[in-house]
């Protein structure tokens, strides 16, 4: 399964390679915009765009971002509160 984070291109870093910084939920990384990139780079500043393992895949609205990251907040609360229903079912099961 592959997964794509939303992040907003922040900065170009190599036009050479093209290369730009990425911001996703205030955490900078660099990524490769081959997979979207225009004419002047430059022009991908500001653009929101789904992250996956270093490249950015494709072009995203802001709508659709705020969606995407909203979603992920959620599962990563599911995943808290199943990880915690595991440590308490491992609990139970210990104490028999």
């Amino acid at each position: 399964m592959c997964l794509g984070i939303p992040g907003q291109i922040v900065a170009i870093t190599d036009e050479t390679r093209q290369m730009a910084m990425a911001e996703v939920s205030g955490i900078r990384r660099e990524v490769n915009v081959a997979c979207i990139a225009t004419k002047d780079l430059a022009d991908l500043i500001g653009f929101w765009t789904l992250i996956h393992v270093g490249f950015a895949m494709s072009l995203i609205d802001e709508d659709e971002a705020a969606r995407t990251l909203e979603a992920l907040h959620d599962l990563g609360e599911a995943q808290e509160t199943l990880e915690a229903m595991a440590a308490g079912t491992s609990a139970l099961e210990g104490a028999q």
